[in-house]
């Protein structure tokens, strides 16, 4: 099954990352993909530019109101993300315990990412899909 861990923080906790040694933070990170590499459980793993260079698309109206971030009403905030496939929730729940980016103010959000699978196989847009997939190598 595979699991996206979603790595979320306040404002206060990015600003505490000010003052970590760019270099030690590499490294430490380095070391946990290198473990789940190892493990054979890593599929994506990226990091997201400061929200300030990020837009809102907002669908409220019509047409939809793109907005500059940052984001006034948001507490926390998307920083980056692990896919990972592994054999159950518990399991993803293990890897991001181990995640070393942690603190006040951090925190991991788990979902389940739903298959192709999981849909109707006979619908027209499935079956597109799923031929998509197979030319690139994605199934």
């Amino acid at each position: 099954m595979k699991y996206m861990l979603i790595m979320r923080a306040t404002d206060e906790a990015y600003q505490g990352m000010g003052d970590v040694d760019f270099n030690e933070m590499i490294e430490t990170m380095g070391r946990f993909n290198e473990e789940l590499i190892r493990a054979g459980v890593l599929l994506a793993a990226e990091g997201l530019d400061d929200a300030e260079e990020g837009v809102v698309v907002d669908y409220s109206a019509e047409p939809p109101v793109v907005t500059d971030g940052p984001y006034g009403e948001t507490k926390e905030l998307f920083g980056g993300f692990y896919l990972l496939n592994v054999a159950s929730k518990e399991e993803a729940v293990e890897w991001a315990k181990r995640q070393p980016i942690t603190g006040p103010g951090f925190k991991t959000e788990i979902r389940r990412v739903t298959t192709i699978d999981e849909f109707p196989q006979d619908n027209e847009w499935i079956k597109k899909e799923r031929a998509w997939r197979e030319s690139t190598g994605q199934l």
